[in-house]
């Protein structure tokens, strides 16, 4: 933002303090002057060849006024060969640095310049070493009057902290090692403050999948117990609560870390990698985390990102032509106040988009407020000045539309992205963010607003140091804070560019790490595997809320640099997808042995599910409808509704008019024609009488009549033969009466006389079995030679 034409401002304190500030001023001689006045005898050390390692891990007051005592603490560490005696640490005041160029030249020079790096504040300000052995750390802490620094006019001084002392190779004192930092220096207040807006983002990456438990109750599934370590104390989540309610921030929120939280305070399940879940145990902090969340935003602004905080640049640039894909964003944004409302009780503003590191193109800009958002937050590397402006305008800029672009300081954004685990790296971060701040003040009289967008998810070191400056910028005299919706609200400067940057100016590096077109298409594709399942459920809400959330978050800015997980997530949601449909399903069938000219055929339905199911229309189709007809044609369809957990068997008219195997498809659809589920096929075998069989069949009886004829013939000629013999007449009458079988058993019904043989070849046929030839309806798979009903 044109650094090269950054100039301090002048403030009325300036001519009051003038002749105290002459002297310092000198301090401030070019470089090479400072190199011209190199002593004999100094060493010239290579870049980063200083001997002595000095760190600086506390620098307190940060931003001092009349009257404070500056104390410096650290270490120094003789990381040579030799040992350094007679030494010492003192503090040096350096020159004025007038931009924030200047800034950053300072802090990026390592070894001690003479000359460029001040003069020694001296005296009794110092701190004595006898001897540093080699390999060695140790302490020092100096404590200095600040007036006894002689700052002179407001600004940003340069400080060091020199260690000098002398060796066996060099016997005579020197500076042996240094590190600068920076000391802003505004006593009184200024005359005009920069209104300054921190957002403090609450944003985690996915954790929860589209599984939940069979119950009623739905238990949630996530992938892992790491969110629970994240809120619990010292985690990365706790210390951005703990340490953003202390701040005058404007919250920045996903509501899908909100939803995902909210679902541990019941019982939970953390997915294993067998298929199993185990009981999460995440329940205690997960309620206290999101207690003392709702009391630190109450009465805060804060902007909701749309759930599951989507990446807008993959979108914009591999997404926005897959079907469906702005459909899913829209509805990201749709759900956001609700559940920002629901949990925190507060309305959130849902007007703000923010593209990754808030570089923004045309089909960005495009995307991000497709959704419903009119401000996106863009960064100054990425909407660059192109002006004249001797100073840095304020954040907002209408860049067309409608839309407000809310440009955030790049330099102020990134203070705190480097590795902040060290008491000296977090120091020196610290005082080069206050620094930049105030340069950025002085550099005019007017009025301006200042957006600082930092790093989406801050360790919780990083979130340590980012609470220490910003407490010390909120109790500066050049800084008031005020909230984005106000900032994006202010009248933008005149001269401040306000042209979106072309899609080829996108970096090179985010733009490796975006959501490909793949990612996009396989959302689609459990989408509409989605869609088709909802059409035969009666409770849709199953099934649309925990998918429908598992989607939005397929598509988080999470998964950049994380390409494997990404593959893993969306594949484990379409699979839990596919095993929830299949358990709607045909049941397989065997061979089914059809005997007669009609019949009918039960296919069955299985449902595995929790609840009810229907809207859906199963259809058997004949491949050869003139040997077997389902129905009157080829084929034929039923409606199909089955309770949860049960088996529906669905029976079909047949009639057939030849022998033979024939193959039946039976095919499941919803009520608006989609195939549901795959088809089932299997042979109906037909095993007809036909006329020669009954010729055949009517052959054998009538055989068999004749040869008992025959046999009844033989006996009546063999009682005769007998009859003719000699013998007792009452003998012979009762041997006659039996062997003609007259009056048996009471048999009066034939006429005295008649022959048996007559008599029971005209007696009446006796109906053959009413048995059916059809098994028990069962929900089993039918087996072997299954027969069908008549």
């Amino acid at each position: 933002m044109a650094e090269a034409a950054d100039f301090p401002g002048l403030t009325p304190s300036l001519a009051r303090r003038w002749f105290r500030r002459a002297g310092v001023l000198l301090t401030g001689a070019p470089l090479l002057a400072g190199l011209l006045q190199l002593p004999a005898g100094q060493p010239a050390y290579a870049a980063g060849s200083d001997p002595v390692v000095v760190s600086l891990n506390s620098l307190t007051p940060s931003a001092p006024t009349d009257g404070d005592t500056l104390t410096v603490s650290g270490t120094v560490t003789n990381k040579g060969k030799k040992a350094v005696t007679d030494a010492h640490v003192d503090l040096r005041v350096g020159q004025l640095l007038t931009t924030r160029s200047g800034i950053d030249d300072v802090a990026a020079r390592t070894d001690y310049v003479s000359g460029a790096d001040g003069t020694e504040v001296g005296g009794k300000y110092v701190e004595k070493f006898s001897k540093l052995t080699p390999g060695v750390t140790q302490p020092f802490t100096i404590s200095v009057p600040v007036d006894k620094l002689d700052l002179g006019q407001d600004g940003v001084y340069q400080i060091g902290v020199s260690l000098s002392g002398e060796t066996a190779t060099a016997p005579y004192e020197q500076v042996l090692g240094i590190q600068r930092t920076f000391l802003p220096w505004q006593p009184e207040e200024a005359d005009t403050r920069t209104r300054t807006t921190y957002l403090w983002p609450l944003i985690s990456t996915v954790h929860m999948t589209a599984e939940t438990g069979p119950g009623e109750q739905q238990t949630p599934v996530f992938l892992n117990d790491d969110l629970a370590a994240e809120i619990s104390p010292g985690g990365r989540l706790e210390q951005m609560l703990s340490l953003g309610k202390g701040l005058d921030v404007t919250w920045v929120i996903d509501p899908d870390l909100l939803a995902s939280v909210d679902a541990m305070i019941g019982s939970y399940g953390i997915q294993g990698a067998d298929g199993t879940s185990t009981p999460g145990t995440g329940q205690a902090v997960a309620k206290q985390w999101l207690a003392e969340l709702q009391d630190a935003v109450e009465g805060k602004e804060v902007v909701a990102l749309p759930f599951g905080d989507p990446d807008l640049a993959s979108i914009a640039h591999n997404g926005k032509n897959v079907t469906g894909t702005l459909s899913h964003l829209k509805s990201a944004t749709d759900v956001a106040t609700d559940t920002v409302e629901t949990i925190l009780h507060v309305t959130p503003s849902t007007d703000f988009a923010w593209p990754v590191n808030g570089a923004v193109d045309p089909s960005i800009v495009k995307i991000a407020t497709s959704a419903g958002a009119d401000k996106v937050i863009a960064r100054s590397d990425s909407l660059k000045e192109t002006g004249d402006l001797p100073y840095t305008p304020s954040a907002a800029r209408p860049i067309g539309g409608g839309t407000t672009a809310v440009v955030a300081d790049t330099r102020l954004s990134t203070a705190f992205q480097s590795d902040m685990t060290r008491a000296g790296s977090s120091t020196l971060a610290e005082q080069k963010f206050l620094a930049t701040s105030l340069t950025t003040t002085l550099q005019t009289d007017k009025q301006r607003t200042v957006v600082v967008a930092p790093q989406r998810m801050p360790s919780a070191s990083q979130a340590q140091t980012m609470e220490k400056a910003i407490t010390a910028l909120q109790d500066s005299n050049w800084s008031e804070s005020q909230e984005l919706t106000a900032s994006a609200d202010t009248k933008p400067d005149p001269g401040a560019t306000t042209k979106v940057p072309s899609a080829s100016s996108y970096p090179a590096t985010l733009r490796r790490q975006q959501l490909p077109q793949s990612a996009f298409s396989q959302i689609a594709t459990t989408q509409d595997k989605l869609d088709n399942f909802k059409v035969i459920l009666t409770d849709k809400t199953r099934v649309e809320t925990p998918f429908g959330r598992a989607i939005n978050r397929e598509m988080a800015t999470s998964w950049r640099g994380r390409s494997g997980e990404a593959i893993s997530f969306r594949r484990g949601v379409e699979s839990h997808l596919n095993e929830l449909t299949n358990q709607v399903k045909l049941i397989e069938k065997s061979e089914t042995k059809l005997s007669g000219g009609s019949a009918t055929i039960p296919v069955t339905v299985q449902n595995n599910l929790v609840q009810p199911v229907d809207n859906l229309v199963l259809r058997v189709t004949s491949t050869n409808p003139t040997r077997l007809k389902i129905g009157d044609d080829d084929y034929q369809e039923q409606s199909v509704a089955v309770t949860g957990g049960h088996s529906q068997s669905v029976k079909f008219t047949t009639s057939s008019n030849a022998n033979g195997p024939i193959t039946v498809i039976a095919q499941l659809y919803t009520k608006d024609g989609q195939k549901y589920g795959p088809a089932v096929s299997f042979d109906v075998r037909v095993t007809e009488f036909t006329a020669m069989a009954m010729l055949v069949i009517g052959g054998g009886f009538l055989l068999l009549v004749l040869a008992g004829l025959r046999m009844y013939t033989q006996r009546k000629r063999a009682a005769a033969r007998r009859a003719e013999e000699p013998g007792d007449g009452h003998e012979d009458e009762a041997t006659e009466e039996n062997a003609d079988g007259e009056n048996h058993d009471g048999d009066e019904s034939r006429p005295k006389g008649e022959p048996e043989a007559t008599a029971q070849a005209d007696a009446p046929e006796q109906p053959s079995d009413p048995t059916p030839n059809t098994a028990p309806e069962s929900a089993d798979p039918s087996g072997t030679g299954e027969r069908v009903d008549r």
